[in-house]
Order: structure tokens, then sequence, then C-alpha cells
């Protein structure tokens, strides 16, 4: 197992947060905000989320994820301490081809909770 490559300049999209993540909103992420709402993250102040998913996340362990056409995908499965707990969840990002920057593709609730 190795770091996420170039995880110091891993882009976390805005959009892909608040609007869908956090969102309670849309069709699938409503889901994911539910789960997130309960460690304290909110669509309003999905900053918080960035700045926790980059100082807590990247410094874990990147497993190679599924294969895809458009680039090398990774997986962190890591705890996270929200503002009101601790959850496990997954991170994956993806190199896209001709790219060396990692980009979040989707968080999801997830892994074995004795590893929190």
């Amino acid at each position: 197992m190795a770091l996420l490559p170039n995880r110091k300049d891993a882009i976390i999209s805005s959009a892909k947060l608040k609007d869908y993540i956090l969102s309670p909103n849309h069709p699938l992420g409503k889901f994911k905000a539910k789960f997130f709402e309960e460690a304290g993250y909110v669509q309003g102040s999905w900053e918080i989320l960035a700045k926790d998913i980059r100082a807590q996340h990247l410094s874990k362990n990147a497993t190679k994820g599924q294969p895809s056409s458009f680039g090398k995908k990774y997986e962190i499965t890591a705890p996270l301490k929200g503002p009101k707990s601790i959850v496990m969840i997954t991170s994956v990002w993806i190199i896209l081809k001709g790219e060396e920057v990692p980009r979040l593709i989707t968080l999801m609730p997830g892994g074995k909770k004795d590893e929190i």
C-alpha cells in the first residue's frame, strides 16, 4: 500500500460535496447527506468536510480501485472525525489519463467498524 500520488494537489470539487454528497435533495446524494449529517457535516458548511478529507484521509494509504477507461482509480478507507462523531468512509479518487493530479469522485459510507 502507498499514499495517493500527488495527494497534496488533490482536487476536491465544491460542487461534488455541496451539490451531490451533502445535498438533501439530490436523488442519490440525499442518502449520503443523511449519513454525513449524523457526523456533523451539512451542505452549508461543505468546506469543513473538504478540509477534513484533506487532513485526515489523504494521509492514509490508498489501494488501487476498479479499472476505468478514464484513468487510474484509487480508494482510501479510513475513519473520518467529523464535528459530531467519527465515521468510517471510503473516498474514491481518479487520476485522469494525461493528468497527474487526483480528483475526488465520491465518498461512501463504509469500512470495518473495528478500524475506528
